[in-house]
């Protein structure tokens, strides 16, 4: 059976950074949870990408352990904002070129501030989208530097 390679897959391979793809496409998983349950993996260790907008309404990323809520508090602390709020789901596809259940912080239309938990670095490797439902990559999240610039903060509950 041909492996599904996503456009996430190829920039990681074009920029030389090492990882591994994991399907769940045969599953009927949905939730990060359960992305997590099927792929075996803590839920601490498996991201989801959550799009934003600042009071400035400049666009932000946040990528969180999926068993964690965004602290919208938290993350207009991080990103510089007086206040963030979560973009409503008709705006994400227009905006990043992906689908709600299939974001992906790296490859996105266009470059967005990007921020991931802090405890991303507590892995060796972890769990993000790789850009279609259904499918993951796991990269350490340093080689993730390698792509895009990212801020490593304090910005879950």
């Amino acid at each position: 059976m041909k492996e599904t390679k996503t456009n996430v897959m190829r920039l990681l391979e074009q920029s030389g950074v090492e990882y591994k793809s994991h399907s769940y496409a045969h599953t009927d998983a949905i939730s990060g949870p359960d992305v997590a349950a099927v792929l075996a993996e803590d839920p601490e260790r498996v991201f989801k990408t959550l799009v934003t907008v600042g009071a400035s309404k400049e666009h932000f990323v946040f990528v969180i352990p999926v068993c964690l809520e965004l602290d919208l508090k938290k993350a207009a602390k991080a990103s510089g904002e007086k206040k963030i709020e979560m973009i409503k789901s008709k705006e994400l596809l227009p905006l990043t070129g992906y689908i709600h259940g299939g974001c992906s912080p790296i490859g996105m239309k266009k470059l967005f501030k990007t921020f991931f938990d802090e405890t991303a670095l507590l892995y060796d490797t972890i769990f993000f989208s790789a850009g279609k439902i259904g499918y993951q990559v796991e990269v350490a999240p340093q080689d993730v530097e390698k792509m895009i610039p990212v801020t490593f903060a304090d910005i879950s509950s």
